[in-house]
């Protein structure tokens, strides 16, 4: 074969090449859009008002050629102050996290969460996965570099706006218990709630009178469950096994006597909003004769009576507490432990131990051996410890300016003043921009001006006070040491309290003494084993 006949087959065998045109990505795939709607009730307006969010989001979505419908993420009658119990909102954050999601649409920031914590974690998280959220009310989208700063600024008046629809709430109740018109949500067992109305529920009206008769017998709250439990009578939740907890609650509950009283318990004001039990913190209302009675006046007066008696025979009250009262931890699983006098011999032992052996490894500590274990720390401290105190305390003085500064609570702080100082440089621009309104620039400039004064205080207040305390601490356990004997043949309570805060029973050869000042010794002990 020729040069010539080779040169053209190998030009008849070149592969030939065809160059496909990238894809516009806008024509090739569309925008996943969501939207996400919210009312806080379930009212006939607010019914409404859900109906009419939820069609008007589905048709600009779909009436958008570049955009497809994604979900619809819709709460209804669910309040806004907390994310947690939002199941669509939680669902389409899990669809965001799987891809399924490109842009969120939202009527306004209040929809979205009125607590400014919790709406921007979300917007955070959404923005690390490329989500952007357009709050049409407002004209805000998080796809903006000054999205997430206006978005603080309109939670926060959504958060306000919480506040006092909580609070005007929270008045309404209180004036309608202060005139006795309260009335319970959810009766209690022997009860029916008809119009806002307790009326007897016979069947179940019979087994608290039983109750309340029983304990007036002398039978056990323990033994008083077992017996209905027995008689095949379920609770109002429709367990079949009574606890000891219920029958105390009973017996304790003033409205099987007729009388109701109000705010037993409380929420906090600040978010996340918390119930508690109210000891005092609050107004208490007591409404006489409010409903019919199960049980007499007179039969609920003596049984608070017998729990009370009963209750002082089981904890005994002395004037002067024993020197370990509320000192002696279960080093295991934290719980507090009790003095216990068994045979003549007393004894430390923890509480969950007590009740089930295998609940807790640690068994009792006599009191004896802890006595003469503080007798062995206090001679330590007494003869090696002074110079150990006294450098402790130059060294505190040294890190009031120094190691201090590394603190944790001290970092958070300079952290938080570093973020404020971003803010404002941050709002500094969008004002020049023209973007910010100067109402909302002066109010937000306000609160972060107010915010950057207090962190400022709070940190010179730390400097100030957090070591001194401990040097105070420490010279004051110094002094006990240096006023003290040489040694000690018997345990010394006052010593003993002026020196140690804690003891904690690590576990069944070791106790740990935690002295006042927050120094912690080890002392080794010989166990009786149980």
């Amino acid at each position: 074969m020729s040069d010539k006949e080779k040169t053209n087959g190998s030009l008849a065998m070149a592969p030939r090449v065809i160059t496909i045109p990238a894809a516009n990505q806008e024509t090739a795939r569309k925008l996943r859009v969501a939207a996400y709607t919210r009312v806080s009730s379930n009212s006939k307006d607010q019914e409404h008002s859900f109906a009419a969010q939820n069609a008007y989001f589905s048709k600009l979505i779909t009436d958008n050629p570049d955009w497809e419908l994604a979900d619809i993420y819709a709460d209804q009658g669910i309040t806004g102050t907390s994310i947690d119990k939002r199941d669509d909102f939680l669902r389409m954050m899990e669809d965001c996290r799987k891809g399924r999601i490109d842009r969120i649409l939202v009527k306004s920031s209040s929809r979205f969460a009125r607590n400014t914590k919790e709406s921007l974690a979300a917007v955070r998280e959404l923005k690390s996965l490329n989500i952007s959220v357009y709050f049409e009310e407002q004209n805000i989208d998080t796809a903006q570099v000054s999205g997430e700063v206006l978005i603080a600024m309109f939670a926060a008046l959504a958060q306000r706006e919480s506040e006092a629809i909580s609070e005007r709430v929270r008045w309404s109740y209180k004036v309608r218990m202060s005139k006795g018109r309260f009335s319970t949500c959810k009766a209690p067992y022997g009860y029916r709630l008809v119009k806002d109305h307790l009326e007897i529920q016979e069947d179940e009206a019979s087994i608290i009178r039983h109750i309340f008769d029983r304990y007036l017998a002398g039978v056990s709250m323990e033994n008083i469950a077992k017996e209905i439990t027995a008689l095949g009578c379920p609770t109002r939740d429709g367990t079949q096994y009574w606890q000891l907890t219920s029958i105390q609650y009973i017996l304790q509950n003033e409205k099987y006597a007729g009388d109701s009283l109000s705010q037993k318990k409380y929420t906090t004001r600040s978010f996340p909003r918390q119930q508690k039990i109210n000891h005092g913190e609050r107004k208490q209302y007591l409404v006489i004769d409010s409903h019919p009675a199960i049980i007499s006046r007179e039969i609920f007066q003596k049984v608070q009576e017998l729990l009370t008696q009963r209750s002082a025979a089981i904890h005994p009250r002395s004037d002067v507490p024993h020197a370990f009262a509320r000192k002696v931890v279960c080093g295991h699983c934290g719980t507090l432990c009790k003095r216990k006098n068994c045979g003549g011999s007393v004894n430390w032992a923890c509480r969950r131990h007590d009740k089930s052996i295998t609940a807790c490894p640690n068994t009792q500590v006599p009191e004896e051996q802890m006595k003469n274990a503080f007798l062995h720390v206090y001679y330590n401290l007494k003869h090696y410890g002074t110079s150990i105190l006294t450098q402790l305390i130059s060294d505190l003085y040294a890190a009031r300016t120094g190691s201090l500064l590394w603190s944790e609570n001290i970092v958070e702080i300079n952290k938080q003043i570093s973020d404020i100082a971003s803010q404002e440089r941050l709002l500094a621009q969008l004002k020049q921009q023209g973007v910010v309104d100067p109402d909302i620039f002066i109010s937000r400039s306000n609160q972060l001006a107010e915010r950057l004064r207090e962190l400022k205080l709070q940190k010179e207040r730390i400097l100030r006070s957090e070591e001194d305390h401990t040097i105070q601490q420490t010279q004051d356990l110094l002094d006990v040491l240096e006023s003290g004997p040489d040694w000690l043949d018997d345990f010394d309570e006052q010593l003993f309290s002026d020196m140690v805060e804690k003891i904690v029973v690590v576990d069944n050869e070791t106790l740990r003494f935690r002295l006042l000042n927050g120094l912690e010794v080890t002392e080794k002990i010989e166990r009786t084993r149980r």
